[in-house]
């Protein structure tokens, strides 16, 4: 009788466990998509998402209009841009948000185009790598609102101070987000939490 009681208990925090942990990340998902902070940086970086033949698509010409504002405010003096290309594709996003923050009159050498990354956290290791070998210890990263909270947790877990400009219009932007996109984000964090982490400190990716 006792060790059923101790186990229905056991049984009852893990339960509340499942409840209570995706809710307190996905208030800080909410929370930090609607309370932005962003700090004078070292670098911006541009987080990649689909591009269309060297084409940004309307959510990543707002990741790049963002990062633009922040480097025109003199936010931070370099602006790099992550992201690889799909099979047959003829650009990457690396080189698609370059292209478009040169054409609009971005000094080329204050863009740095890194083709690298398929997901968040390999475009984090990515540029985390770029910026630890040149001394960069700061980032402010341009994304969507509600990706802000995961991207900015890996860059830091990575060994950076991160912020984020969020994208204010355009299909990423809160307007026209809403839970579906911050449900996605919570399993998403959870899964970096319990996976991705363990995954970087085991393969020691940051010092490849």
């Amino acid at each position: 009788m006792f060790l059923f009681k101790i186990l229905r208990r056991v049984l009852a925090a893990i339960v509340l466990l499942i409840i209570i942990v995706p809710l307190y990340v996905a208030s800080q998902i909410w929370w930090t998509a609607h309370h932005p902070e962003i700090h004078q940086s070292d670098v911006i970086v541009v987080l990649g998402a689909a591009q269309d033949n060297g084409k940004p698509t309307p959510i990543l010409t707002e990741r790049i209009t963002q990062a633009k504002l922040a480097f025109e405010s003199g936010l931070a003096p370099l602006i790099i841009t992550v992201g690889g290309g799909q099979k047959g594709d003829l650009s990457t996003e690396a080189a698609a948000s370059r292209n478009s923050l040169v054409a609009q009159h971005i000094s080329r050498k204050a863009v740095i185009a890194l083709p690298l990354g398929k997901d968040t956290l390999t475009s984090t290791v990515a540029y985390v790598s770029y910026m630890k070998i040149h001394n960069l210890k700061s980032v402010i990263i341009s994304t969507d609102p509600y990706h802000c909270y995961r991207a900015m947790a890996e860059a830091r877990d990575l060994g950076v101070s991160a912020s984020c400009t969020p994208a204010r219009s355009g299909p990423g932007s809160l307007a026209a987000t809403g839970f579906r996109y911050i449900f996605r984000e919570t399993s998403a964090y959870l899964a970096y939490e319990t996976v991705g982490r363990f995954g970087i400190h085991l393969s020691d990716q940051i010092k490849k």
